[in-house]
């Protein structure tokens, strides 16, 4: 048995990168609602960061559900 090791270093290096960019992806959505709350609390509209943590959070789902998608192999 031959292990592939710059296959498997490739699908590690991917799978890391793209695990760090949803978690990043997702604290900034988090923290757009949370400038949201500060902004109301001080009068403002919050409209802005509230629409900029939706879009995070539409584009984290969107990857989940491809991630989803290549695993069922539809």
């Amino acid at each position: 048995m031959s292990i592939d090791w710059a296959a498997l270093g490739s699908v590690f290096g991917a799978s890391l990168a793209l695990t760090v960019g949803l978690v990043a992806l997702f604290t900034l959505g988090i923290a757009g609602l949370a400038k949201r709350e500060s902004a109301a609390a001080q009068g403002g509209s919050g409209v802005l960061p509230a629409a900029g943590a939706y879009l995070c959070f539409a584009a984290c789902a969107a990857a989940v559900a491809y991630g989803i998608y290549l695993i069922a192999g539809a």
